[in-house]
């Protein structure tokens, strides 16, 4: 029997994705990847394990499962292995379209062609790789696994058998985390067409990985778009118990919670949000929507100022902050948060309303009755604003200046 040596299979990886915000005031969307590596450092590159999870559709790859190999390989096939080892993909796809050249059935150099093809950006390439592979040798968890995502990718309707195969076989090694990447992939690429089939697979990915938060994230992500609300809190709530700082769990239970107008409940997983990620002006925003749909705007006040620096995009937080000023009586910051928002934009008839309330407040009248016009003048049907102008009319007794001017 001749003595094997080992090249290092390369997996296609499923993740999670974080779910969005669904706001009581007004819809936030947030998608954020999360990623972890973790590596062997034995010293030799056949016992290297890198994980990285990605999305389910990721073009990205990771090395995972050794494959034996006849010691007999072709010159070619070990110098393809070590380009790919340094990340050199251009010198090592002709080296390896030289091993098949010659040998055709070889399944190996086929499967690593398709991780190189991928790392290259030629996706059709890669899908033709793997499929090849799978093919010659249809019995190999990781050639099957890897197709299936490819496919899964670019929306192909084979791409359920391929992973579903890939269920049905043994993983090199690790096989229990194999076995539940595969589940989770499967349950990914049939969440639209087959939701109920998708959520027996995380479930299955769950029973496989029963300490692995992430079978329960994705299931509770798929119920609460199913709006089957109640089973995703208890899904999201397994997945804190696994992980208490699963972001994406305390994500979908204050999205529970704000849909249904339980904003204790929202606060709650929030402050532990915000508390995991401070740096992350989403999180801070929301807070203070549902601290100021509690009515508590000296405590909304912070949280919104804190998400509009750090998401200085976000101008629906700073129109919010600018009305929350208003609510609490702070007009001055009113005032000027209305004017940034002007200088932006000058034809917003309800910006303009807000600028004029702040100054009216202050009592500053001929300048709030300017604002006014400005706004009925903007939008014609402003009834909200021509009884603001008349207010102000009856405390000066005068037109608006912009009037007298033109």
């Amino acid at each position: 029997m001749a003595a094997a040596r080992f090249a290092i299979h390369r997996l296609l990886a499923p993740a999670m994705l974080v779910l969005a915000f669904d706001g009581c005031h007004s819809a936030l969307a947030q998608s954020t990847n999360q990623s972890s590596q973790s590596s062997d450092q034995s010293g030799s590159p056949s016992a290297q394990t890198v994980h990285e999870r990605t999305g389910p559709y990721s073009s990205r790859t990771i090395r995972h499962i050794k494959v034996p190999v006849e010691s007999s390989a072709p010159q070619e096939l070990t110098q393809a292995e070590d380009a790919i080892q340094k990340q050199d993909y251009s010198s090592a796809e002709p080296l390896l379209h030289k091993v098949l050249d010659h040998d055709p059935a070889n399944y190996v150099a086929w499967f690593d062609l398709g991780f190189v093809e991928n790392a290259l950006g030629k996706l059709d390439d890669s899908i033709a790789a793997y499929r090849k592979s799978v093919a010659t040798k249809p019995d190999v968890f990781e050639s099957n696994l890897n197709l299936g995502l490819q496919l899964a990718k670019t929306n192909q309707p084979d791409a359920e058998r391929f992973l579903r195969a890939a269920t049905k076989l043994k993983p090199s090694s690790q096989a229990a985390e194999g076995q539940s990447r595969a589940w989770l992939s499967l349950a990914h690429a049939m969440e639209k067409s087959k939701p109920e089939e998708a959520l027996a697979a995380y479930r299955q990915a769950a029973t496989v990985q029963p300490k692995d938060a992430e079978p329960h994230l994705s299931a509770g992500l798929l119920l609460e778009n199913e709006n089957q609300l109640a089973d995703a809190e208890q899904e999201y709530k397994q997945a804190l118990a696994l992980d208490p700082k699963a972001s994406d769990a305390l994500t979908g239970l204050a999205n529970i919670y704000m849909r249904g107008r339980r904003f204790r409940e929202a606060e709650e997983f929030l402050r532990k949000l915000v508390a995991l990620r401070p740096d992350q002006g989403a999180g801070h925003i929301q807070l203070g929507r549902v601290l100021a749909a509690e009515g508590k705007n000296e405590e909304a006040i912070p949280e919104l100022q804190a998400g509009a620096k750090l998401s200085p995009q976000d101008v629906s937080a700073q129109r919010e902050l600018a009305d929350l000023y208003t609510a609490a009586g702070k007009n001055d910051l009113a005032e000027s948060a209305h004017r940034a928002l002007i200088a932006a934009s000058p034809s917003d008839a309800e910006l303009h309303r807000g600028l004029g309330q702040a100054l009216m407040r202050q009592k500053k009248f001929p300048e709030a009755q300017n604002e006014f016009f400005t706004a009925v003048k903007l939008k014609p049907d402003f009834g909200e604003a021509y009884g603001d102008l008349a207010t102000t009319f009856a405390n000066t007794n005068r037109l608006p200046q912009i009037i007298i001017s033109s």
